[in-house]
């Protein structure tokens, strides 16, 4: 099946309608009927503003990046892109083309 991947990156501590915004996308997505997504938290990385974030043993304040991706179809991650332009939402975002699909076996 042809689609997309839909990357958001997004600070781990940032909130919308008062929950993180990671798990706000998530939930969204799911409220599409989007089959699935995953959050996932770097361990290291910049920005467009050059600053490195890292995270350091004993460092409870972090803000760190996490990725949101959905393997989606065009239509579900228009749908999506459409719902965070309708919620005024600034976010970075990567879309990829993509050849997708699930291999049945025994386990």
């Amino acid at each position: 099946m042809n689609g997309t991947i839909l990357r958001f990156y997004v600070h781990e501590k940032r909130i919308h309608k008062h929950i993180a915004l990671f798990e706000w996308l998530l939930e969204q997505a799911k409220k599409l009927g989007i089959q699935g997504g995953s959050a996932f938290r770097a361990i290291a990385g910049f920005g467009r503003h050059g600053v490195l974030h890292e995270e350091h043993f004993l460092e409870l304040a972090a803000d760190m990046t996490v990725e949101v991706e959905f393997v989606v179809t065009e239509a579900e991650a228009d749908g999506l892109l459409a719902l965070l332009k309708k919620e005024r939402i600034s976010i970075f975002y990567a879309r990829v083309p993509a050849q997708f699909g699930a291999i049945e076996g025994d386990r």
